[in-house]
This record gives C-alpha cells, structure tokens and sequence, in this order.
C-alpha cells in the first residue's frame, strides 16, 4: 500500500507507450493540435471550462502544464497517435493532495477516436503509472452527470461512484451537479 507520494516524477517528464499510443510532454508546436481538441464542440460538452477561442489560449494551457510540472503540482501527457505522430488527445494528473495520496484526472480525446479502445488503453497505462511510479493511493475523476460517455468509461475501467454534489460548480451563470468516481489501488481495474 502506497503511503508516501513519489516527489521524484518530477526529476524527468516520463515518457510511456502502449502499442498504438505514445505519452509525452507538450511542446510549444502542439499548440495549434490543442487548440483544435480545446475548441471542439463535441470534446467540450461536458468539461465545463472555457472553450479556447485561439491558438494564443493553446499556448497559454501549454504554459500551465509546464508550469504545474515544474512545481511539481500535476503532470499532464499528450496522448498522441504513435504511427501518425499526430496529438489527439490529453491526460493528466492534477489536484494533487500529497498528503493523502490522491489525485484528480482529466483527460480529452478527439472524437474521430472515439471508439476505438484508445481511452481504455490510455487509463491501463496511465493509472497504472499513478499508482506504481506517483505513488497514489486513490484517483479521483469529477464529471458532470450528464457525460455518459466518460461515466461508462470510468466504469469499465473499475471506477466506482463515490458522491453526487448538487449545484456545487458555477459555470456559465449556471450551477451543474458534479458526480465523484473513485479508483482506489486495492481495486480491481478492468482494462
């Protein structure tokens, strides 16, 4: 059982692989990539922040993973396409409560990769990452209830539900529910 959080992540940006996808750091050049996947309609529906209006908001998002790395606050990869080389997508461990071990995700994908196992293959490896090299004890998603997708994903992959917040988060004038799923390392994972 995990019972210290591993400070040393941070030394050096991990670079991981599965047999269709590499995860690596962000470069200054993914930003136009990032851009398209941060102001997709569809990738947006549900994430509740700010879509980005240009590829300067892009940069911006770059400088704050970098920034959050370099603190050693969170950690976010870029989920690209290994034959392509294409960026599709982002995953990342942020909100981190060392002192308990736990972290929150977040993660996007474009939907022209929807489908296809890529997400499920990207949490076999991630979260696999978080508890055997970070050192965490649980991981936390928080997801707006109306995101089926996510929440089945989430699911299947050994995620159990672990609270329903009513109108906790302001976004756009509105108040949304948040619901709370949790993987903890003693939990049977389903990839």
């Amino acid at each position: 059982m995990n019972l210290k959080f591993n400070e040393t992540i941070f030394n050096k940006f991990a670079v991981l692989e599965t047999e269709r996808l590499v995860f690596r750091q962000f470069h200054k050049k993914d930003a136009a990539q990032l851009f398209k996947i941060r102001s997709n309609p569809q990738v947006m529906e549900f994430m509740d922040a700010i879509i980005l209006k240009s590829e300067d908001g892009a940069k911006v998002l770059l400088k704050s993973f970098h920034h959050e790395f370099r603190d050693k606050k969170g950690i976010t990869w870029a989920i690209t396409d290994k034959q392509t080389n294409l960026l599709i997508g982002s995953f990342g461990f942020w909100r981190l409560t060392k002192a308990h071990n736990r972290a929150e995700i977040g993660y996007s994908l474009l939907p022209e990769y929807w489908g296809k196992g890529l997400m499920a293959e990207t949490f076999k490896t991630l979260i696999e990452f978080g508890f055997n090299q970070m050192h965490v004890h649980s991981i936390e998603a928080n997801v707006n209830p109306q995101n089926q997708k996510s929440i089945q994903l989430l699911e299947r992959v050994g995620f159990r539900k672990e609270a329903h917040f009513r109108e906790n988060f302001l976004y756009k004038d509105q108040y949304l529910d948040s619901a709370i799923y949790c993987l903890i390392e003693t939990d049977k994972r389903n990839y």
